[in-house]
């Protein structure tokens, strides 16, 4: 299972970005996908999951209010909305897989996916 992520970049402070993840086949592994974010120099951060089969979400502090994960199963792709960015949202955001969310929140995935460079300039 490989697992592609895109749509990251470089825009302002207060733009917005929507990420995508697209795994190249479902497993009873996926259960939940997650979005994580490493900015230069610290640990990877959990910031959002959700469930492929209800839509079931969870976020963490730093990603609520602004970041909004989706799934569309029709598509086979899961989402992550960034509004309102701000320069300390820079760093590479990665997505990934897991048979399990609380997994996911602590960042022990079962599969993880390339990331993507999201870069907010002030």
């Amino acid at each position: 299972v490989q697992l592609q992520a895109s749509g990251g970049g470089l825009v302002q402070a207060g733009s917005s970005l929507r990420l995508s993840c697209v795994p190249s086949g479902r497993t009873f592994s996926m259960y939940a996908m997650g979005w994580f974010r490493q900015a230069p120099g610290k640990e990877r951060e959990f910031l959002s999951a959700i469930k492929w089969s209800d839509s079931t979400t969870y976020y963490s502090d730093s990603a609520k209010g602004r970041f909004t994960i989706s799934v569309d199963n029709a598509k086979n792709t899961v989402y992550l909305q960034m509004n309102s960015l701000k320069p300390e949202d820079t760093g590479v955001y990665y997505c990934a897989s897991s048979s399990s969310m609380s997994a996911l929140r602590l960042v022990q995935p079962a599969k993880w996916g390339q990331g993507t460079q999201v870069t907010v300039s002030s």
